[in-house]
């Protein structure tokens, strides 16, 4: 049976040492969140993670959830726990004290969010999707919507969900066909099919809350035409008590690869009630709220499987008796040595960690950009944070799933046979995984979102300033002896990210196909730099601790070992990405359709 511990004292160490976020006590919400506070959340959070949701993952997947009669019944345990989560006040954690949130950091968010997600992938998406709704409706919604809704979905009662795709249209969102018909009272009539739609029915609680795309009658065409609605599955009246069934249907459950506990659904709209957030014609512009809020947390998803895929390959490789090691017995009184002595298990583990590790640190670094560009009373504090999570968004969603995936898939590998077995739950996590590198935006399209709209937002702002943080961090410790193998690996993936981006300048404008074949391999790039920033600082934090003496001298080592592993077999891919991206378009656009 699989297992799962909270990473907690990682958790503090980069919110503390590496994130300072104490420095924070005068913007809303961070003078409510001292060490004591945080040190709480966490190890509560851990508890219900570890003890409550955790050994339900397994039997979930097992289950899955069932349509009876347009109603769909998630796995056994699944509304105990819900209830037992909502009770402990973890789905307004960061929510707006107005409507009765707790107004702490969302960068807090992003640390439980990965422990209910490590514990429990399908669990976790259920109050997930309900925050991206929230952050919708608090950017773009009406005084009259925020009050009738935000109070019930921050508190739990209420879950929420995204209505995007349709069969014909996949990411093309200028195809959908969804109508809203405009009524003489103000509200709309609902028409349409969407599919794919996560958490779209369910028995956790008493009302759905759906935001959905559709067309106005007389909406221009493609993405220019697109307005936002809610869509509740019953009515709320204006008191906030529940009326009838507003049509509402989920019509199918898709049968899928991972995720069973969460029902993925396809939904069907007839006359239903539906009401406008924000203007005409201008809601992919909200639902785009929704989507970045989402995607920094399907890739917290990421590093949650590698993280809770590395734990039990981990703990496998230090029991499973096979072979001798290389270099002479390591269990002379043992039939064989246990496979941790192995080089390669050791490679596919370290790979895992090191990633793990580094893309916690750069996801919570993301998560305190949405504190301060949302908080923080300084203008220039508040663009650059929002330059900065608009330039990192796509790269964690995709990076992180792409690595996510490829961390489950080695820890898998770490089993042998026994990973193929479902009782020991490293198959779960591998298929869970898989879906994260395609949903809220394929990675093939957030890397064209990459190149495409973030290279030149703003004549390039947010990635000179990104190019200009890393380059003075590796100019201020270039003397330092100490640090001379962290700093130059870095410094060197900074050139080949000048140089693919020099690349694009010169010749995407020529040929479009260009940035499109080089766009995966840029973000790799990226990916790969802004890890190794993270790992470059967490190295120096721990020489400083050791120098002084810190009693905590394993932590430290470890994270000096999983530094220089990730300078010296990972964030060298930067060159190879590099080579890659310069040869251009010509070798892919080559063949002709018909000989494929």
């Amino acid at each position: 049976m699989p297992t799962y511990t909270a990473p907690v004292r990682d958790m503090q160490f980069i919110l503390y040492d590496l994130l300072k976020i104490d420095q924070y006590s005068d913007i809303e919400g961070f003078a409510d969140a001292s060490p004591d506070v945080v040190a709480s959340i966490l190890e509560e959070g851990a508890k219900l993670t570890q003890e409550v949701l955790q050994p339900i993952n397994l039997s979930g997947d097992e289950e899955g959830c069932h349509l009876e009669n347009n109603a769909v019944r998630t796995p056994k345990g699944f509304k105990e726990a819900y209830k037992t989560y909502i009770e402990g006040g973890w789905g307004g954690l960061t929510g707006d004290p107005e409507h009765g949130g707790q107004g702490l950091p969302y960068v807090l968010g992003i640390a439980m969010n990965e422990m209910c997600c490590s514990a429990n992938f399908a669990f976790s998406m259920y109050p997930g999707l309900t925050h991206g709704a929230i952050d919708a409706l608090e950017q773009h919604g009406s005084a009259e919507l925020k009050h009738l809704y935000l109070p019930k979905l921050i508190g739990g009662e209420w879950t929420g969900t995204m209505n995007l795709t349709e069969a014909h249209a996949g990411t093309d969102l200028g195809l959908i066909r969804t109508k809203a018909f405009p009524q003489a009272d103000g509200t709309f009539l609902i028409n349409g099919g969407k599919i794919f739609i996560s958490a779209g029915d369910h028995d956790l609680t008493e009302n759905i809350i759906h935001l959905v795309l559709a067309r106005l009658p007389d909406a221009p065409a493609g993405t220019q035409g697109i307005s936002l609605f809610i869509v509740p599955k019953l009515i709320v009246n204006p008191d906030g008590s529940l009326g009838a069934f507003n049509k509402v249907v989920c019509s199918r459950l898709e049968e899928k690869l991972g995720i069973h506990g969460n029902s993925t659904c396809v939904m069907n709209f007839e006359d239903s009630v539906g009401y406008m957030v924000g203007e005409p014609n201008k809601g992919l512009r909200a639902m785009f709220t929704m989507m970045n809020a989402a995607r920094l947390g399907v890739g917290v998803q990421g590093l949650s499987m590698a993280e809770v895929a590395y734990q039990n390959a981990a703990a496998y490789a230090k029991e499973r008796l096979q072979m001798r090691s290389l270099t002479g017995p390591k269990a002379p009184d043992k039939p064989a040595d246990p496979i941790i002595v192995h080089p390669d298990i050791r490679r596919m583990l370290l790979i895992s960690r090191a990633f793990a590790e580094g893309a916690r640190a750069l996801a919570y670094r993301a998560g305190l950009q949405v504190d301060l560009a949302r908080k923080h009373p300084d203008d220039k504090v508040r663009q650059n944070a929002d330059d900065m999570l608009g330039l990192l968004t796509p790269v964690i969603k995709a990076y992180f799933t792409d690595l996510g995936f490829v961390a489950s898939n080695l820890c898998l590998q770490v089993l042998g046979g026994h990973g193929y077995i479902r009782e020991w739950g490293m198959e779960q996590f591998v298929r869970d995984a898989r879906i994260a590198q395609i949903y809220e935006g394929a990675n093939g399209v957030q890397a064209l979102d990459l190149v495409g709209r973030k290279l030149s937002a703003n004549r390039g702002r947010a990635v000179w300033a990104f190019l200009s943080v890393v380059g003075q961090f590796c100019q201020q410790n270039a003397q330092n002896a100490e640090l001379a193998s962290f700093i130059q690996p870095v410094a060197n993936a900074l050139d080949h990210f000048k140089k693919a981006t020099g690349w694009f300048m010169e010749n995407a404008m020529k040929n479009p196909d260009n940035a499109g074949a080089g766009s995966m391999d840029y973000l790799y790039i990226l990916g790969l730099l802004a890890l190794g920033y993270e790992w470059a600082q967490m190295a120096k934090i721990a020489k400083e601790k050791l120098a002084a003496g810190d009693s905590d001298t394993s932590f430290w080592n470890s994270k000096l070992i999983l530094a220089r592993f990730f300078m010296e077999r990972m964030i060298p891919d930067t060159a190879v990405h590099l080579a890659k991206l310069q040869v251009g378009a010509e070798n892919l656009m080559a063949m002709e359709d018909a000989a494929f």
